[in-house]
């Protein structure tokens, strides 16, 4: 039997004003469009990518410590993840739903590197959501646009 993949969007598309590349999910917009006509792997594809984008941001600014204990606070603070997926989309879906009420990280399971604990968990956050949107676009500019 065949996982269903969920779709990326969180509610926020830019597509439909034109952008190449949503600023919600980070989709391309083709992928956006076409999404509902995808198989289950070409689906898969997507969402593996914007995973391995995640992890690569993520890990630059955020130390997991403590995978299990991350996802009890998920649980806890009600904010669905794909267990699938990794736990730095964990941490990226946490500081979405409410950075602002995270007091000690490493209650959640992670911690900022030394370089980024100057920052609030809030500019943590539009810190990861550009840098997200910055390697999704020139991955589209790279790989796609051609």
């Amino acid at each position: 039997m065949t996982k269903h993949v969920k779709t990326p969007c969180i509610g926020v598309c830019s597509t439909s004003i034109g952008d190449t590349v949503c600023r919600g999910c980070k989709r391309f917009a083709h992928e956006v469009i076409g999404w509902n006509g995808y198989d289950e792997s070409q689906r898969q594809l997507v969402v593996n990518r914007l995973d391995a984008f995640l992890t690569t941001i993520v890990t630059h600014k955020i130390d997991i410590i403590d995978k299990e204990q991350l996802f009890t606070q998920l649980r806890y603070q009600q904010v669905k993840v794909d267990t699938t997926l990794s736990p730095s989309r964990w941490v990226y879906e946490l500081l979405r739903a409410g950075s602002a009420q995270i007091q000690n990280t490493e209650a959640y399971g992670f911690r900022l590197k030394p370089e980024w604990q100057r920052f609030s968990l809030e500019e943590i956050k539009q810190f990861l959501d550009q840098d997200f949107f910055t390697l999704s676009s020139a991955h589209y500019e790279r790989y796609i646009s051609r």
